[in-house]
């Protein structure tokens, strides 16, 4: 599946920072990873700390799928506004859905301290009314999230003008998020992944699953046979293909990064980031070198012929609009990009079990704009279930909330 267009940033700028053989030969371990992107590498590092024996098998080079054109903005705030998943799956769940990510954030935070230069870094995040209409929307989530402990403001109009420069009726203000480079981070993982005794193979694609009782076979397309106990199918959007029940739509998002900014030009935004209300949303933030990434005019998109037409025009709508957010402020955008994601119709992941497999195919799909947190959720979600213990997010993120 071809998962972007244009020329993703974190590629460019990392170049290949490792080199992975391609499987040739039979092998056999405890788990199998498919999947070498941001999400299979946060779960292959955590299996390898829990003592799995564990091989990840990758069809592009590492990194280069979903992972290469991610925004990796890190936010416990999930698409879903957490008053409707209190409405959908009760008050206990919704909360639980929020503080798992809210606790994955820091988690992310302890690895990025580990492994070390993946510009990590601790933000803010605004989520700003677009129009006037949605800020009872949003001053009604705000006290929602509030009143279960969440560090958070409400920001009048006056307030968030003078503070961001930024026109709105109102904002919630979170003190919980984090930026962080997903290309560097899943490099870095899958580096002390192979340090600490696993194994990691690019440009090598499964072909078939053929689980039983005791254990799992996979055979890749070049002929080469991996027996294990655990297979975990953590290949991003291409792991739809693998199901036979359809749980996510495909969508595109579109991307520019600039040049570094002056301070005086980044202002707040070299510690906030910022999304808005509207469907789909503006969404933008710093990085550790000053550059400012936006995103956003989604569409179903999903013929890369025509997401490669739209890059361009995408990327000058988003310009127009950041100038009409910040008083004329002029970007020019050094790179654009657009990518495929998907969406759940909850905007939940699934983590666990198929009934099409049985017990011993374990899936991430951490879908939505909250992947990696969900990613960073799913690797101690799914250590769990190999070790025969539950999490307590693993009802809620399984396929049985679905049918």
């Amino acid at each position: 599946m071809d998962l972007k267009s244009g020329y993703p940033f974190w590629a460019m700028k990392n170049g290949l920072m490792s080199t992975f053989p391609a499987l040739k030969s039979d092998i056999n371990c405890d788990v199998v990873v498919i999947g070498g992107g941001i999400t299979g590498a946060l779960i292959a590092d955590e299996l390898v700390a829990g003592g799995f024996s564990t091989t990840v098998v990758e069809q592009r080079d590492i990194g280069w799928g979903s992972t290469s054109a991610s925004t990796a903005l890190l936010q416990y705030e999930i698409d879903t506004h957490l008053s409707d998943l209190v409405n959908w799956y009760g008050e206990e769940n919704g909360v639980k859905a929020y503080q798992g990510c809210a606790d994955a954030i820091n988690s992310l935070a302890d690895l990025a301290t580990e492994v070390g230069d993946v510009d990590f870094a601790r933000q803010q995040s605004l989520y700003f009314a677009s129009q006037p209409k949605h800020e009872h929307v949003l001053h009604n989530e705000f006290t929602l999230r509030r009143n279960h402990g969440f560090k958070v403001d409400w920001l009048e109009a006056d307030a968030v003008q003078e503070r961001y420069g930024l026109s709105s009726s109102g904002a919630i203000l979170t003190h919980h998020a984090a930026r962080i480079d997903p290309y560097r981070m899943t490099y870095k993982l899958l580096d002390r992944v192979v340090s600490r005794g696993g194994q990691v193979f690019d440009q090598s694609t499964i072909e078939s699953i053929t689980p039983s009782d005791t254990g799992v076979t996979l055979r890749t397309e070049e002929g080469a046979q991996i027996s294990c106990k655990y297979v975990v199918m953590a290949a991003g959007y291409a792991s739809q293909k693998w199901l036979k029940q359809k749980v996510s739509e495909n969508r595109s998002t579109y991307v520019f990064i600039t040049d570094p900014l002056d301070e005086d030009v980044l202002g707040q935004l070299a510690n906030t980031m910022m999304w808005e209300s509207a469907r789909p949303y503006l969404y933008f933030r710093s990085t550790g070198e000053g550059r400012l990434l936006v995103g956003g005019e989604d569409d179903d998109i999903d013929i890369p012929a025509r997401r490669d037409d739209r890059v361009e025009s995408k990327c000058q709508k988003m310009v127009a609009r950041m100038s009409e957010l910040f008083s004329g402020l002029e970007l020019q955008p050094t790179f654009s990009w657009a990518g495929t994601f998907a969406e759940t119709s909850d905007g939940l992941p699934f983590f666990g079990s198929n009934e099409q497999y049985g017990p011993r195919v374990l899936f991430a799909m951490a879908y939505g704009g909250n992947g990696i947190t969900y990613s960073m959720i799913g690797a101690k979600l799914l250590r769990d279930q190999i070790e025969g213990t539950e999490h307590e997010l693993t009802k809620l993120f399984s396929f049985d909330r679905v049918d």
